[in-house]
């Protein structure tokens, strides 16, 4: 990594405080004053600003239970952001992995890796995800083959990709889908004449919620899953 972006994985410092910062010769790799951002930060290296030892926060993947009543968006709502459920270090830089509604709960991915982020979301991806929806209604008779052709969204020219829908109970239903338009999941069963009274991610890819975490907790994904969930 750079020194420069190094400093600024680090600290606050913008790309062009850690600039001057480096020309006023405030910055030691293993002991020596290095000016220069564009040197290349090694694995051992000790790079230190003043005195202080330097470590990078690097890329995070995480986890979170999602709550009903916090919204993805980062700014401009009424509701609070699911940001503020997670403390830790320079939350700022992170973002979802997509978005669900302020009222739908479960899975949700976060991410200071957009890469990442673009592999999982991608349409050519094809990343299924799972969802728990109770129901208005029973569900129709033949619902199955219906997600199965594809639905015709309101709004839409174009159906969506075949879906599997398993009967939980008559009001209960759990759907796999591999897009994410718009409120998608409550527009299908909208139109099957159904309304979606809550909804519940269980599962991206194949990735399934920790049902050790509780309503708004969070925790690091393990390697394995940050490989799985983009191969």
């Amino acid at each position: 990594m750079r020194l420069d972006k190094f400093l600024c994985e680090s600290t606050d410092l913008t790309r062009s405080l850690a600039r001057r910062v480096l020309s006023s010769g405030e910055v030691t790799v293993n002991g020596e004053v290095v000016d220069k951002g564009t040197y290349v930060v090694k694995e051992n290296d000790v790079v230190q600003w003043e005195g202080e030892t330097l470590s990078p926060v690097g890329l995070r993947y995480l986890m979170l239970n999602k709550p009903a009543g916090y919204e993805c968006v980062l700014k401009n709502s009424q509701y609070p952001s699911v940001m503020d459920l997670i403390d830790i270090e320079k939350r700022d830089r992170l973002h979802t992995v997509g978005r669900l509604d302020v009222d739908t709960t479960g899975l949700i991915l976060v991410t200071d890796d957009g890469q990442w982020t673009h592999r999982i979301i991608s349409p050519k991806h094809q990343c299924d995800k799972v969802y728990l929806a109770t129901l208005a209604e029973p569900l129709s008779d033949d619902a199955e083959q219906r997600f199965a052709e594809g639905i015709l969204l309101d709004g839409e020219t174009k159906p969506t990709l075949p879906a599997h829908v398993e009967r939980v109970s008559p009001t209960l239903a759990r759907l796999t889908i591999q897009e994410g338009k718009y409120h998608q999941v409550k527009r299908m069963f909208a139109a099957l004449g159904n309304l979606v009274t809550a909804l519940h991610r269980e599962r991206i890819g194949p990735v399934a919620l920790d049902t050790d975490l509780a309503p708004g907790e969070s925790r690091f994904l393990t390697a394995e899953e940050v490989k799985a969930l983009a191969p």
